[in-house]
């Protein structure tokens, strides 16, 4: 089976880009034709060389809306689409989803998508929102089936009357397994507690460090994993709450494996997710995870299981959640060997990779019957 990927960014790499990569070598392992068509060029397209996966730079495919740019960008889809001769296209994230369906719609061959949280929910403003819901709604119709990440994601498409239920198909994220020395130890202290995001929204890292301004009484250090233009406000704010002392910026760390295993407890504040990749990591890692109740989080997070939830931009019930963990080195512990446990059970890359091949497999005869 000869397959593209189409995702928008090469300048900054996130979970869809890592997505897209992991399913892209893992196509050509198992003997498909594989090749990912990206906007730009960037950490993504290093990262895509560095896994010998064969990509193609699309010049005007960008992240921002600008109608030159756009139609540029669909002119040079068709015409790479037209050469390679795809058997299927998988498009991830929204301008790749919308420009790459409408280009496999005017060359009649079978497009997914997958949004890795929905535009049309509640990361933009309302009347964004609203252009966007239409449009989602339109470029459904030409998807042979929509990957919802979680099932947050298949709710808010049904409720926003995006897509069918028979369109919507849930493949939770999941991640490669690593070896036992990269497994953390929740039990030794002090607590270290590790965040990998990117600084810029959803994240909100000010939650966070306003919330650990609130227990500084407590035993702890913040190692923080991740760049973005948002990281010189991250730290100003760190001084000002006179906790610089404290919190370590370690930059983008392509593998932060190793960063995991030394730390006690993970922390994700965000405003908006779906299933964010950061948290299976953590878990993989066996470690208990706190982070605010968004999106698909608590269909890995289980409260008071493998971790604790709390209200989004909310400082003090962040706080109230941490500090209960901090007081107890035997409720780290047992949920650090629960989290390693959902993990192992639910969120294994290889499980992801069956899943999505089976996909693409049916896509693929329902489009030769029609032929």
């Amino acid at each position: 089976m000869k397959i593209v990927y189409i995702i928008t960014r090469a300048d900054a790499v996130g979970g869809a880009s890592i997505h897209v990569r992991d399913l892209a070598r893992e196509m050509l392992r198992r003997g498909h034709e594989v090749m990912v068509l990206v906007g730009g060029r960037g950490p993504v397209t290093e990262q895509l060389s560095a896994a010998d996966v064969p990509f193609e730079s699309v010049r005007w495919l960008r992240r921002q809306p600008n109608p030159l740019w756009d139609i540029l960008a669909l002119a040079e889809l068709i015409r790479t689409l037209r050469r390679v001769k795809p058997d299927l296209v998988s498009t991830h994230t929204a301008k790749a989803g919308t420009l790459g369906r409408l280009a496999c719609r005017l060359l009649g061959i079978p497009v997914l998508y997958t949004p890795h949280g929905w535009p049309a929910g509640d990361r933009m403003p309302p009347p964004s929102r609203a252009i966007f819901g239409f449009v989602e709604r339109l470029m459904a119709r030409w998807s042979a089936a929509i990957i919802c990440v979680c099932e947050f994601e298949k709710r808010l498409a049904l409720d926003k009357a995006i897509a069918g239920p028979e369109k919507l198909l849930v493949i939770h994220n999941g991640v490669h397994d690593v070896d036992q020395d990269r497994r953390a130890r929740p039990d030794c202290r002090p607590v270290r507690i590790c965040s990998v995001a990117r600084f810029e929204p959803p994240k909100d890292h000010r939650t966070l460090l306003q919330a650990l301004a609130l227990i500084r009484d407590m035993p702890w250090e913040l190692d923080l994993a991740g760049d973005g233009p948002g990281e010189l406000e991250v730290r100003r704010l760190a001084g000002a709450l006179d906790l610089s002392g404290r919190v370590r910026f370690h930059g983008y760390l392509p593998d932060p494996s190793l960063l995991l295993a030394e730390c006690q407890l993970f922390a994700l504040s965000s405003r908006s997710e779906a299933l964010p990749r950061s948290i299976l990591e953590a878990m993989r890692a066996g470690l208990p995870v706190v982070a605010t109740d968004v999106g698909g989080v608590s269909e890995a997070v289980a409260g008071g299981v493998t971790g604790m939830l709390a209200q989004a931009g909310n400082p003090q019930a962040l706080a109230a959640v941490l500090r209960h963990l901090l007081e107890s080195t035997q409720l780290l512990k047992a949920m650090g060997v629960a989290a390693r446990a959902s993990y192992e059970r639910s969120f294994r890359f290889q499980t992801v990779a069956d899943r999505m091949e089976a996909v693409y497999a049916t896509v693929q005869s329902r489009a030769a019957l029609l032929r």
